[in-house]
């Protein structure tokens, strides 16, 4: 993601990295995501509770499962290692904690002053540098600047598809697991808060929401989560649907 105090060219380009999509003019101008019409989805499969603990999402990054990604989104994902088009690479980190109470997702509120998309929802991470061996390096990186998880405290497990943005940035997610005794030390040129939510919440299908709305003659779709007044949307909120139908898979076939 943007380094605001670095260069301001990275802040110009990294800006458009997180919830990339069609609609991100009116969003910047007042479009409020939660409040578009809604759009009837089938009932998800819910997740078992044995599904969302670390040991089972360790296992099922190990296995070759049969799963598809979410369908709004199908046209949008590519391989980073087979693509060949001229995209910018960037990755993203699905920080997974273990808590008391269940395992939790980090993610990161943009900071207010930034150019575009302030206040937004996101996960941590950005766009790649030529120093950076690959996606998950991106993805290390950019989280120990923007909130000072050194890698050292994270365990990773696996990638999922990379996400095409409109601004043409080949977006991958990576998914680990951050260990006991990190520390967070957000960077406030960046970041203005960072906290966790609930892994059952998120996959929880019935919290995901889809919603239609209409930019600029044509018609667009995305899915919202509502968390304690937090909105996620856009390309976060696409990532967390398809972590969920990888997990529904995985219940699928791990857990008969």
């Amino acid at each position: 993601m943007l380094f605001y105090l670095r260069v301001m060219t990275k802040l110009l380009s990294n800006s458009a990295i997180h919830n990339n999509y069609p609609h991100r003019q009116a969003y910047d101008s007042g479009f409020q995501p939660q409040q578009q019409p809604v759009v009837a989805l089938p009932q998800g499969q819910y997740l078992q509770q044995e599904a969302l603990q670390l040991d089972f999402i360790r296992d099922a990054f190990q296995q070759p499962l049969q799963w598809e990604l979410e369908a709004l989104y199908t046209d949008l994902h590519r391989d980073p290692l087979a693509t060949t088009k001229p995209f910018s690479r960037a990755a993203v980190f699905m920080a997974l904690v273990q808590r008391p109470s269940g395992v939790h997702i980090i993610f990161t509120r943009r900071a207010d002053h930034l150019f575009n998309h302030a206040g937004e929802i996101c996960f941590p991470g950005g766009r790649a540098e030529e120093s950076d061996k690959d996606e998950i390096a991106t993805a290390l990186r950019e989280t120990q600047e923007e909130i000072g998880i050194a890698e050292d405290y994270v365990a990773l497990m696996g990638t999922h598809p990379g996400f095409v943005t409109t601004s043409r940035f080949l977006m991958t997610p990576v998914i680990g697991e951050v260990k006991a005794g990190f520390t967070i030390t957000p960077d406030p040129s960046e970041v203005a808060e960072v906290f966790e939510v609930p892994l059952a919440v998120l996959m929880d299908p019935s919290q995901h929401r889809l919603h239609q709305a209409s930019f600029q003659g044509k018609t667009h779709r995305y899915f919202t989560i509502v968390w304690q007044s937090r909105v996620i949307w856009g390309a976060t909120a696409g990532l967390v649907r398809n972590f969920y139908r990888f997990l529904s898979a995985a219940q699928k076939e791990l857990l008969r």
